[in-house]
């Protein structure tokens, strides 16, 4: 049976940018597991498999349903232990939750003020009701006030990022040598940014876009798949 990763989209199916996402897709290509991504407006996700997850990334792997990113990469660790290792141990899932916690809690909160309008242009008419009603109410503005900060927002970006930059000093990947699940959890949200906010919010010489770039080459360039914005 195939493999099915079920992603998020705009208007565009061409162009999935859920950080959570792409979590798992450079986990699936870790793992060189072969897989058929789907790619879902927000509003469908319901319907998809019976109802099982109200939200994205879903992993279907045989009779097997995963939901939630973290919960994918440790089926997959435990499903294929003589594939590359996303975790190389418990201390590499130990570090991996940390990234997570860092990245949803410090990362995404910016990302969202930075490039919330910019992911409502890219919906369908239907997915842009459903996202400013839920946005707005969540973050208690329209997305036309929260677009007003979005210069004061990018200018703060980078300095958020001090922990990962510092890390970089000592070794090519948060993983170590080579990348493991942390890496792609950062390498998530920065890539929602790329494909919905665009390019240029980190300088070039800085050490996390290196890092960066070394992760959209990764396993055949995969995540250059999709332009940036």
């Amino acid at each position: 049976m195939t493999r099915i990763l079920y992603s998020l989209c705009g208007a565009d199916e061409s162009r999935p940018f859920s950080p959570h996402c792409w979590k798992v897709v450079l986990a699936l290509r870790h793992k060189q597991l072969d897989f058929v991504e789907r790619p879902t407006p927000f509003t469908e996700i319901p319907k998809l498999e019976n109802g099982f997850s109200k939200t994205v990334p879903i992993l279907r792997d045989g009779n097997e349903l995963i939901r939630d990113s973290f919960d994918i990469a440790l089926y997959l660790e435990e499903a294929y232990p003589d594939r590359p290792t996303l975790f190389a141990g418990e201390g590499g899932k130990a570090l991996s939750r940390f990234v997570e916690r860092f990245s949803q809690t410090i990362i995404h909160p910016a990302i969202v003020r930075i490039a919330v309008a910019d992911i409502h242009d890219m919906l369908g008419e239907t997915d842009q009701v459903y996202f400013r009603k839920s946005r707005e109410a969540a973050l208690g503005r329209t997305l036309e006030e929260v677009k007003a900060g979005r210069d004061a927002e990018i200018e703060a970006f980078a300095a958020k990022l001090e922990p990962v930059r510092q890390t970089l000093k000592y070794q090519e990947f948060l993983g170590g040598d080579g990348p493991l699940f942390a890496d792609y959890i950062l390498f998530g949200a920065l890539q929602w940014m790329r494909i919905t906010a665009g390019t240029g919010i980190l300088a070039g010489d800085d050490p996390v876009a290196s890092w960066f770039e070394r992760c959209l080459d990764l396993h055949d360039a995969a995540g250059r798949r999709v332009t940036a914005a």
